[in-house]
């Protein structure tokens, strides 16, 4: 059963962050407190293979030219023997 809360005394800041970010989400206000509760409630923990598979995903949508994997690479090893 879904249960009523009332906030009082929440800051004007607080509040319009709030209201950009259930924009940005496309959820109500009352949705995107929801959803930040229940993350912070219930953290969902991801396994090893789902946090490479979204490394993978954000290294793929980035352009050749803003990402050298060799360059990176050639940092990791820096110093290593």
């Amino acid at each position: 059963m879904a249960v009523t809360l009332t906030l009082k005394g929440v800051p004007d800041d607080v509040y319009e962050r709030l209201k950009q970010a259930a924009a940005a989400n496309h959820r109500s206000l009352n949705g995107e407190i929801i959803a930040l509760l229940q993350a912070q409630v219930f953290p969902r923990r991801l396994s090893a293979r789902e946090h490479l598979a979204a490394i993978r995903a954000v290294r793929s949508r980035l352009k050749a030219t803003d990402f050298d994997h060799t360059l990176i690479d050639g940092m990791k090893r820096e110093g290593r023997a």
